[in-house]
């Protein structure tokens, strides 16, 4: 007479258990990332809308020496400022730009407020095969209101490039940089000023074109984290089931 291995019959349960166990700590890990995705939807939703006040609220004076350190991006990127003061008589710098018109640069002109101040002010988009001086409007030693949006500034480069100031060849617009190129500018702020189209109306440059957009596919994520926590629950009910169903060996 010959018995059934006791072993035979533990191995396939003991794999069972391992399995389920699995899938439910996966189902867990999944569940959390969903409703981490969830949380972080609710934030670039609020910033989204912080963000839209501030491109339509009345211009404010733009920030002085005093309020450079507390500038961040959470509170004051595409705040609407106003300028007061004079474009100064110093080279221009164009940076590369890609936009919806095409390739091109931005004009990028220092201009000396009112307040005592230096601020780099975005003229506007030209195109590429315009960069000439001679197809924009000039500006230096121009006494100017401008309004526009507050940007922080970009250091080092884009495009996968870094910029090289001795060349003059410049893919960010980092006002760091570009105020040690240039002479006699004064103290800079932290950040640019995309003029507006009323304050640049063009033709060349091209005022008023910042993109204002913010990726927002977290509710994507979030649902494909809980489809997979579901189809990990489901597993290991399915397998649960199974066990149930079995009936018990001799």
């Amino acid at each position: 007479m010959t018995f059934p291995d006791a072993g035979q019959g533990r191995r396939p349960r003991t794999a069972h258990v391992v399995f389920v166990a699995a899938a439910c700590v996966l189902a867990l890990i999944f569940a959390g990332l969903g409703i981490w995705q969830m949380q972080r939807r609710a934030w670039k939703l609020d910033l989204i809308a912080r963000v839209e006040a501030r491109i339509h609220a009345p211009p404010a004076a733009a920030p002085g020496p005093a309020e450079w350190g507390r500038i961040n991006a959470a509170t004051d990127e595409y705040r609407r400022v106003a300028l007061q003061g004079r474009y100064l008589p110093v080279p221009e710098t164009l940076t590369m730009a890609v936009t919806e018109r095409g390739p091109g640069f931005w004009v990028l002109a220092a201009f000396r407020t009112d307040a005592g101040f230096t601020v780099f002010v975005n003229r506007g988009f030209l195109p590429e095969g315009r960069r000439g001086p001679d197809e924009r409007r000039k500006v230096a030693g121009e006494a100017a209101s401008l309004t526009g949006l507050l940007r922080l500034s970009e250091p080092g480069g884009g495009f996968l490039r870094a910029n090289d100031p001795a060349a003059g060849r410049w893919y960010s617009r980092d006002v760091v940089q570009i105020a040690q190129q240039a002479q006699g500018v004064g103290e800079v702020a932290p950040y640019f000023v995309d003029a507006d189209a009323v304050s640049e109306p063009g033709p060349l440059p091209q005022g008023g074109m910042t993109q204002v957009s913010f990726r927002n596919t977290h509710l994507v994520y979030a649902l494909t984290w809980f489809c997979l926590a579901l189809m990990s629950a489901g597993a290991a009910a399915y397998v649960i089931r199974g066990n149930a169903d079995e009936p018990p060996s001799a």
